[in-house]
């Protein structure tokens, strides 16, 4: 029976650019879970009878706010609700799953790359029925009513078994637990040629992928060592575990260190690769080369007809501006569209909808395209797959033959974590009421020849986002970009963007640091980031 419950308002609950992120223990408090989850139907209309879908990355917490979920999905009128069994979607494969299905949206349990445990990262994100984040107009009511809720209603019932594929009842709404895997491997071969993929495993290609005990595992195990036919052992780490292993499911240098010190020795794989905690998230290694998620995002836009899903080519390009100019560069060659939005899929929905793009990627590891609504890890890592197959060259060939085409814009990305949340604001706050004045003047040896805090202006639906980041140009094309994450769960993450364009032949060899520590020393002297917040040097460099 259907039971109404009282309860007063959190006020902490407004959702950041992926959703609602805590602590666990933060979430354990009395219907802090509850308070979130009516908010967000509360918020939404006209879905009595429709179908959600709901899933997560396995993480700890999982299977009991999906209890959760289902009891209050029953009471509130949805009419059926797909589950991956065992709690398990990905989070590109519960987009899928309600684009296939034509759902009316989807509840997805995850804090993408952030640790997980009893005492780490817990997550709660809506996403609409195109399969892609929410956009800010329904995150913004959500966290409205947040703070005006007086009840929740919850169907009262014992928890169901999430572990067996079938059709069950709870209350009058049917709950169908689904292979999580089924569907999105079906895609996969919808787009790439698994035919060629298989001879290249079966002529000798050597690749590692690192699941880093997260949720790409199951799907990364099923197709490329069960439908593609890589040796058993290509992936790492492929059971999905609570607290992944205790390890941090973010596929970057630092967290994916051991694969990419294996990637450099002399007897490397032809091909390495790691995903992160909830599938959305790739890391990609040829053999003696990390290859930048920018760089990435443009070596695929540029090669992407080699897959058969694509073959036709793309209409357009979009990056989060914060990502380097190198995916601009391969626009103007192929003369289509770019588009430079605020950080945060859901800035790309418009776009995919509108079909002004067909890809996408950010500078923090995430690649996608018009087949889902997320970023994808794995199509990331299946496409450079293709493209190895079909060019038949090892990846750091490809990529320093794009470098010379195109140019190579040296870029990386400091990372200062859990800085002070008052800090972080007053160092961001004092840059930005400096911006008006910095043109004209020199820095390090580098002359400002334009700074602004980036807005973006949607060319689909008009609707305008400020604030989106502090970005300060030099004469000589480098750049610098200011921003404060909105992912983590504990103070403030400061992250700084730096690139510089080089087209010279004899200059496209350069360590990147050193190419770049004249920008580097200029945004630590604009910024003060060290008199500011303490920190000598930054917890990460990507």
């Amino acid at each position: 029976m259907n039971k109404t419950v009282s309860t007063t308002p959190y006020t902490d609950q407004k959702p950041g650019t992926s959703g609602l992120r805590k602590k666990v223990p933060h979430f354990q408090q009395p219907n802090y879970v509850e308070n979130f989850v009516q908010a967000i139907f509360d918020s939404l209309e006209g879905f009595e009878g429709e179908t959600l879908v709901v899933g997560g990355d396995g993480r700890y917490y999982n299977r009991e706010v999906i209890q959760t979920v289902l009891k209050m999905a029953a009471a509130s009128g949805f009419g059926r609700v797909l589950v991956g069994q065992g709690g398990i979607l990905s989070t590109p494969a519960a987009s899928h799953v309600i684009r296939k299905n034509g759902a009316f949206g989807g509840i997805i349990l995850s804090a993408s790359h952030n640790p997980g445990g009893p005492k780490e990262d817990f997550g709660i994100k809506y996403n609409i029925g195109n399969g892609g984040p929410a956009p800010e107009k329904i995150t913004d009511t959500i966290h409205a009513r947040t703070r005006t809720i007086t009840e929740y209603h919850i169907v009262e019932a014992d928890d169901l078994n999430l572990d067996t594929v079938g059709s069950r009842q709870l209350g009058d709404m049917t709950v169908e637990i689904i292979d999580p895997v089924a569907d999105y491997a079906e895609l996969m071969e919808s787009l790439f040629d698994f035919t060629a993929l298989r001879a290249l495993f079966a002529g000798g290609f050597r690749m590692a992928f690192d699941a880093m005990h997260a949720v790409t595992g199951p799907y990364a195990t099923e197709i490329l060592e069960n439908r593609l036919g890589a040796p058993k052992g290509t992936v790492r780490n492929g059971t999905p575990l609570p607290d992944f292993g205790g390890h941090h499911p973010d596929p970057n240098l630092v967290h994916a260190k051991a694969l990419y010190d294996e990637m450099m020795a002399e007897d490397a794989p032809d091909f390495g690769a790691a995903s992160d905690g909830d599938g959305d998230r790739n890391l990609i290694i040829g053999r003696g080369i990390f290859i930048t998620p920018s760089d990435s995002l443009a070596l695929l836009a540029a090669n992407i007809h080699h897959a058969p899903g694509y073959s036709g080519g793309i209409s357009g390009i979009a990056r989060s501006m914060p990502t380097s100019g190198a995916a601009d560069r391969v626009a103007a060659a192929l003369g289509i569209e770019l588009f430079e939005t605020p950080t945060g899929w859901k800035f790309f929905g418009n776009l995919l909808d509108a079909g002004r793009v067909t890809i996408c990627g950010e500078e923090s590891a995430g690649t996608g395209s018009n087949h889902v609504r997320e970023k994808d890890g794995l199509w990331a890592v299946l496409l450079w797959l293709n493209i190895l197959a079909v060019r038949k060259l090892p990846a750091k060939e490809i990529v320093e033959q794009h470098w010379i085409t195109y140019g190579r814009n040296y870029y990386t990305r400091h990372d200062y974590e859990a800085v002070d949340t008052a800090a972080a604001n007053d160092l961001m706050d004092d840059l930005r009421s400096r911006l008006g004045g910095l043109p004209g003047t020199s820095v390090e040896g580098l002359t400002i020849t334009s700074a602004d805090d980036f807005a973006y202006h949607d060319p689909v639906d008009g609707s305008v986002s400020e604030h989106q980041g502090l970005r300060i140009g030099f004469s000589d094309g480098s750049r610098v970009v200011f921003r404060l994450s909105g992912t983590g769960t504990s103070g403030a993450t400061l992250r700084v963007y730096l690139e510089r364009l080089v087209t010279q032949p004899s200059r496209l060899g350069l360590d990147t640091q050193q190419a770049l520590a004249d920008v580097i020393a200029a945004a630590d002297t604009l910024a003060g980031i060290r008199s500011r917040t303490g920190r000598v040097a930054p917890d990460v460099v990507t």
